[in-house]
């Protein structure tokens, strides 16, 4: 075990984590705006009251993202110092663009949202609750910008200034808009709002199932599983689909180590599980014929560059490549066969919301789709090494050199302790907030005195700093 591998281990511990809670924060935030638009357009208080209920557990979720993401920022200099060092030059710009157009949106609204649920009128309340949603959508956004740079370097060129070698930017456009940001990008956003639509369905079933807030838990399914079944089928048909084409252009090698391709092929088959073994070069399994080349060439006779042409030490870990991946893509095909499945129940009228089996599924799908992205990004990750910027910089010269194989260790061994301590104070919050339930409704005339717009909430404070009523 050498101090890179520790480093490694260390930043794949601590991203893992922190990448529990985004997804969950984007996807719930676009529930959120469905709830408040419905609030908006009929004035029903069954909306505004699963959005007083939904609001919570964002704020928990939440919070958890900020908390857990700003380890990366420290890692940054503590483990990479030299990685810091090569590409600061590229994600200042980035890092700061996330900060004006992200963190501005989100400090700036996130206290009407959270607070401002029986404060505020419909409108208002949907409009803090967007712009917390935009604003957290366009930090993924520029944190996926940094990341596709990392897959898909464009618009630099290297230069030694007396410290070593670092990237300096000749082109914005060019670093922003690499050829794998677009898909990557799509394809994420997807994943988290997956994962939002299935934290409301597993809710929403677990009430079902307990015989509480029916009325309430029907909404909650009835909004959330179409979403979700939409966005599976599209994941698969058309994110996924679109992200392999790129890898194959962009990356092979990457494409290679996915699908334990070790000779050019052509009619390359795609596995839908197995076992790739590096020593032999062999890789057994269940398979489609010609599927992988009809995916990326468009052509059941397109070829598709196998490891061959590698050498072994640029090529990936590629056993653990093709189980993650894997376990991503059959979880995918899982979401549609769970989708279609109580989607037709629902639309045949076979009450589905008397099928307690069906419905103890869709209470798993949280856990599911939790682990189907985090292995997209397991995938992402592990196949791009021996690099950490793809044929530019290796990880091996991006790590801190006066960080001792004990200090890394320890620390390891400390971030163990603390995230089973921290998940466990999150479950226990999370568990109490949906045991809890949501809030009395609204009623009628509650609603229509609260204030819509800015205007109103000075309006009202004038009349009471005045001495009117």
């Amino acid at each position: 075990m050498t101090t890179e591998m520790l480093h490694r281990i260390q930043f794949a511990l601590t991203v893992s984590f922190h990448f529990i809670f985004p997804p969950m924060s984007l996807g719930v935030g676009l529930i959120l705006i469905i709830f408040g638009v419905k609030s908006v357009r009929t004035n029903d208080p069954k909306w505004r009251q699963l959005s007083t209920f939904w609001v919570k557990i964002y704020g928990l979720i939440f919070s958890m993202g900020i908390a857990t993401g700003i380890v990366q920022e420290f890692e940054f200099g503590t483990n990479w110092s030299q990685y810091s060092r090569f590409v600061g030059n590229i994600f200042g710009s980035l890092l700061a663009a996330e900060g004006i157009f992200a963190f501005m949106l989100e400090g700036g609204f996130l206290g009407l949202m959270l607070f401002g649920g029986t404060r505020l009128g419909n409108r208002m309340w949907l409009f803090a609750t967007s712009m917390v949603v935009l604003g957290a959508t366009f930090s993924a956004t520029w944190i996926v910008m940094a990341n596709s740079w990392m897959q898909t370097p464009r618009g630099f060129e290297v230069k030694d200034v007396g410290q070593g070698p670092q990237a300096f930017m000749t082109s914005f456009y060019d670093v922003v808009f690499t050829p794998s940001f677009v898909v990557r990008i799509l394809h994420l956003v997807a994943a988290c709002w997956m994962v939002g639509a299935s934290l409301v369905m597993s809710v929403g079933a677990y009430y079902l199932l307990k015989q509480r807030h029916i009325e309430l838990a029907k909404t909650m399914v009835r909004v959330a599983l179409p979403l979700f079944t939409v966005l599976a089928i599209l994941q698969v048909a058309v994110f996924g689909a679109n992200q392999a084409t790129m890898v194959a252009r962009e990356q092979p090698v990457k494409l290679a180590a996915m699908e334990g391709l070790y000779a050019t092929t052509t009619c390359a088959p795609m596995y839908l599980f197995g076992w790739s073994d590096p020593g032999s070069q062999t890789t057994t399994g269940l398979k489609i014929p010609c599927l992988l080349s009809l995916l990326t060439d468009k052509s059941i006779d397109g070829s598709v560059t196998g490891l061959e042409a590698t050498p072994v030490a640029d090529q990936p870990n590629v056993n653990l490549v093709f189980q993650v991946y894997h376990l991503m893509i059959n979880l995918g095909m899982l979401f549609i066969a769970i989708g279609a499945l109580a989607c037709a129940m629902w639309i045949w009228g076979k009450r589905l919301w008397d099928q307690r089996w069906l419905l103890r599924i869709l209470v798993a799908t949280i856990v599911l789709t939790e682990v189907a992205t985090i292995s997209g990004w397991w995938t992402a990750e592990f196949s791009r090494q021996p690099w950490i910027v793809w044929e530019v910089l290796r990880t091996s010269d991006a790590t801190s050199p006066n960080v001792s194989f004990g200090q890394v260790l320890f620390s390891i061994i400390m971030f163990v302790v603390l995230y089973i301590l921290v998940f466990f104070v999150f479950i226990r919050l999370l568990d109490r907030k949906i045991k809890e339930g949501p809030p009395p409704p609204v009623s009628e005339e509650e609603t229509s005195s609260l204030p819509d717009s800015f205007g109103e909430i000075f309006r009202k404070r004038s009349r009471v700093s005045s001495g009117g009523d």
